[in-house]
């Protein structure tokens, strides 16, 4: 570009730090930068810069498919280019990244799509998206919420032009798993108004549960490989003696989303074993009830962080049942007195891998039908 002007330089991107008296970098949640002030976004070498007009010449630059919790320094030589704009934006630029752990349900959602809502409510679709590590396949997955809004997408890895905006947003604000801290949030919004998209989007009829008008409906969510049911056909069978017309949904019945979503939202109870798709309780009606199935090894504080503390905040009912080492496949391949039974935390100090290996990975379920009996008849004193 002409009048292009060059420079190499080392540069540092520190979360929270202001950059210049002209350009404020905003720490949310140590995830979000709001950069307000002109600037310019290119794509040059399998870099991404950004350029704030009349800044110092430097390249501030951050990993967007980075976890909120992971570090977002970039330090090195890099090369600075400040060329002439060729598409004049005059609404903001939201830059996420489509990499990541995305392809997994729960992070698709937890990651990306609630803190992209988070994110870009506030401006009512007068806003544009720029993807890096543009992933096609999961842009295609999750049209019918990324192009709800009169939003144009661009991908920022293959975008030659110099595209300029007044504002924008690089990375997303999140609050927590699968949920939305109103109070801090833009304007308010909580997982209310998410939910109200979701069913929008998917045509999802059924806004909350209706009592006593009909036989209540359980959704059975089950693994294959995994922390599967040794028993199902047992569980199913006492399910339908208490009243419930049963619906069973493995991972094939979950590869076509719109479909799923009308399937689950049909339900008025939802159950499976962590691990299972339980993320898909977003698309519940209002006051069903998530029963989460956690298996044996000390999980219960994980699996309550990831599905049990959002439940209120999406008005469901949140039900648990930790299984007791007897009903856990592990009997068969360890003996009682081994740490996997007496001390679990010892599994979990030796790593992730070991506990993924053994308690997520080597792990079926035999559920006790008698104690779980009680679990469904609490479900269902809140239907009638």
């Amino acid at each position: 570009s002409t009048n292009a002007e060059e420079e190499n330089t080392k540069s540092k991107l520190e979360i929270g730090v202001e950059l210049e008296s002209h350009v404020d970098v905003v720490e949310r949640n140590q995830e979000a930068h709001d950069i307000v002030g002109d600037w310019k976004a290119r794509r040059e070498k399998k870099r991404t810069s950004f350029i704030m007009r009349g800044a110092s010449k430097e390249q501030y630059m951050c990993d967007f498919s980075q976890r909120r919790s992971d570090t977002c320094v970039v330090e090195g030589d890099v090369r600075v280019l400040v060329p002439k704009c060729v598409v004049n934006h005059d609404v903001p630029a939201i830059i996420f990244s489509t990499g990541g752990f995305l392809g997994n349900f729960f992070h698709d959602f937890t990651d990306v799509l609630i803190p992209l809502f988070i994110t870009s409510r506030q401006y009512n679709g007068d806003v544009r998206f720029l993807v890096t590590n543009f992933n096609s396949r999961w842009i295609k997955k999750y049209q019918p919420l990324l192009l709800r809004s009169p939003v144009s997408n661009y991908h920022l890895d293959r975008e030659k032009s110099t595209h300029c905006f007044p504002k924008a947003h690089v990375g997303l604000i999140s609050h927590k798993e699968l949920s939305i801290n109103s109070s801090i949030s833009p304007n308010g919004y909580s997982m209310t108004e998410f939910r109200e998209l979701l069913r929008t989007c998917y045509s999802l009829s059924r806004n909350s549960v209706s009592k006593g008008t009909r036989r209540p409906r359980l959704l059975i969510v089950f693994r294959k490989g995994s922390r599967t049911f040794m028993n199902k056909k047992e569980v199913i069978l006492m399910a339908r003696g208490l009243g419930y017309k049963v619906v069973l949904a493995g991972p094939e019945e979950t590869h076509n989303l719109p479909r799923f979503a009308r399937i689950v939202n049909s339900c008025d109870v939802m159950m499976g074993v962590h691990g299972a798709g339980l993320a898909n309780m977003m698309f519940l009606p209002d006051n069903a009830t998530l029963i989460q199935i956690v298996p044996w090894g000390g999980l219960g504080y994980a699996c309550r962080h990831d599905f049990g503390n959002p439940a209120p905040d999406m008005g469901l009912r949140y039900l648990e049942y930790e299984i007791r080492e007897e009903e856990s496949s592990l009997i068969y391949q360890y003996p009682r007195d081994h740490p996997v039974f007496s001390d679990p935390l010892s599994i979990h100090k030796q790593g992730w891998n070991a506990l993924w290996s053994i308690f997520l990975n080597q792990q079926n379920i035999k559920l006790d039908v008698r104690r779980f009996r009680g679990v469904l008849q609490e479900a269902l004193k809140s239907l009638r």
